[in-house]
């Protein structure tokens, strides 16, 4: 399993893979956490 980095950028959060490379974009951290989530489950 990776880790991820969940960064607050004005407001906004971006996820980013242990290599640094972008994941996905939320509106705030539940819902990053939820499509994180999603993604594991595919």
């Amino acid at each position: 399993m990776r880790d991820y980095r969940i960064v607050n950028v004005r407001g906004h959060i971006e996820v980013f893979d242990d290599w640094g490379q972008f994941v996905l974009s939320a509106d705030n951290e539940s819902e990053a956490l939820w499509e994180l989530e999603m993604m594991m489950e595919e």
